[in-house]
């Protein structure tokens, strides 16, 4: 039996919670979608073999050394999955500073907390790895069956890229609390791996459209510009591109070259992690100070509630990283619209759908905040006011919010050009306002910190919050050039919310 504070039970005990989440995550916590949930993984592990295999279907080469080529393609490949693994790795790092809610009980038990802190670490890098690999096994297998059993080494190369993202975002996380405080860190961290995860994306994404058109990193990486330009074959640079295929040598010098990151990280950050820690949770349940005492002001029932959400709203820790990472993903596909169908003259349309879409987008999380994410709903039902008050001041400051941060862009885009600055404005209201009522008709009562998780709360409300802020976002983009395009999308735009609202449970 393992002894009670040893590193195996501190290791079984992070199992147990890395479970429970990711069987929350998949079932929405729901017992009854067990054998669903089961049938949804085989279809998905299944289909994505398939793809995989469609994919590198007329690969050549792949049982022979690789050539300049395939280094470039394997060399892309791993620095887009190094620069999301180092994304999730300073979330999941952030979160342990912030959302655990059991470091009073571990400081106070009479255990090393440093001893918990290094497994913590290291389950951090597990949990990276192999959230990595729910993509990267299909490929892999892929390769091993067409090209040999020698691909398998992507997987520890997989698991040392795992290891360095933990190690490098340990470290910066704890430079940051002692640069800028921990008030300050939660934010500037969130934001921080938003750009990370999306930059390296993003870039080369720009890069393919504007020099060959096409939004295909595969395209880009295999282009004779790119490969033209690259180190050459002896590069170090190609290290782990050459453990990925199953060079001895180079594979065991990248492992452990991840494992002595990950083990220095363990051994100097880890006994100050609970320091750290301690400050971090004491920061975010501390109540705001104010710099002067307020009393109750005179206000309506609907001010009173409007002037809470945007509070809670506006302190709300996980906000900010959610919302920026969806709105970077959306630039290369507008770059794209606007190359392909706008031209050269109008570089300012390519904004109206961008704008558009990222309202929906954004109204939608902070719906889910204000309506499904309420803490005190006893407190609200019990006040003074009817529940269609309730629920009409909830959407006033949702859409309050969007006014707040699409409104200064709209009224730039109006000056430089108006039709454009109009249609933007009726778009992102329009996309706003589908995105609240179906947040409003799919509701269900959960806590706000599972706010990363809200997809999971119904897939219908997912799906059609999704369809309609891209169908919307196609009717801006079309009403730029004619407002008579715009008719088709419009009108599947509100043919998705009919469907949504007679399907949902409330009406039901």
């Amino acid at each position: 039996m393992t002894a009670a504070g040893s590193v195996a039970w501190f290791a079984g005990h992070e199992i147990r919670l890395a479970w429970r989440d990711w069987s929350w995550l998949l079932s929405g916590g729901r017992r009854r979608r067990g054998y669903t949930v089961a049938l949804g993984l085989i279809v998905f592990v299944l289909s994505m073999h398939g793809l995989a295999y469609l994919t590198l279907a007329r690969s050549q080469g792949l049982a022979s050394p690789p050539d300049k080529r395939m280094l470039v393609m394997i060399g892309g490949t791993l620095a887009l999955y190094g620069s999301l693994m180092l994304s999730q790795a300073m979330e999941a790092v952030t979160r342990a500073f912030y959302a655990r809610g059991d470091l009073d009980l571990i400081l106070s038990s009479p255990v090393a907390a440093a001893r918990l802190f290094a497994v913590r670490i290291g389950a951090m890098a597990a949990t990276v790895a192999a959230m990595s690999l729910t993509l990267a096994v299909p490929v892999i297998d892929v390769l091993a069956w067409r090209g040999g059993a020698h691909w398998l080494a992507a997987y520890a190369v997989v698991a040392a890229l795992a290891m360095a993202a933990v190690a490098i975002s340990v470290v910066l996380t704890m430079l940051l609390f002692r640069a800028i405080g921990p008030k300050r860190t939660r934010l500037v961290a969130q934001i921080v791996a938003a750009v990370i995860g999306a930059s390296f994306v993003i870039g080369v994404q720009f890069v393919a459209i504007l020099s060959l058109g096409t939004v295909s990193r595969i395209a880009f990486l295999q282009s004779s510009a790119v490969v033209d330009h690259a180190p050459d074959s002896a590069s170090v640079v190609w290290l782990p591109a050459y453990a990925a295929t199953g060079d001895g040598l180079a594979l065991a010098v990248v492992c452990a070259c991840g494992a002595m990151m990950l083990g220095g990280a363990i051994r100097f950050c880890a006994p100050r992690f609970g320091e750290l820690a301690l400050a971090a949770a004491g920061i975010s349940s501390s109540p705001a100070r104010r710099s002067r005492a307020s009393g109750f002001s005179p206000a309506s029932p609907a001010q009173a509630l409007r002037r809470k959400e945007w509070v809670l709203l506006r302190r709300d820790p996980w906000l900010m990283s959610q919302s920026l990472m969806q709105l970077l993903y959306l630039l290369p596909p507008f770059l794209l619209l606007w190359q392909s169908f706008y031209g050269d003259g109008h570089g300012l349309a390519l904004l109206v759908p961008v704008l558009i879409m990222g309202a929906g987008q954004l109204a939608g999380g902070l719906a889910w905040l204000a309506i499904s994410g309420e803490d005190a709903p006893d407190l609200i039902a019990s006040a003074p006011v009817t529940t269609a008050r309730v629920w009409r001041a909830k959407t006033e400051a949702v859409l309050g919010g969007i006014a707040l941060v699409f409104g200064p862009f709209v009224v730039v885009l109006a000056m430089v050009d108006p039709m454009p600055g109009l249609i933007a404005g009726i778009g992102i209201a329009l996309a706003a306002a589908s995105a609240t009522m179906i947040q409003f008709w799919y509701r269900a009562q959960v806590r706000r910190s599972l706010f990363r998780r809200r997809h999971v709360s119904s897939r219908i409300a997912t799906f059609a919050e999704a369809l309609s802020s891209i169908t919307w976002s196609g009717a801006g983009a079309l009403a730029v050039v004619s407002l008579w395009f715009a008719v088709i999308p419009g009108a599947v735009a509100l043919a998705i919310l009919a469907l949504a609202w007679i399907v949902s449970p409330r009406r039901v």
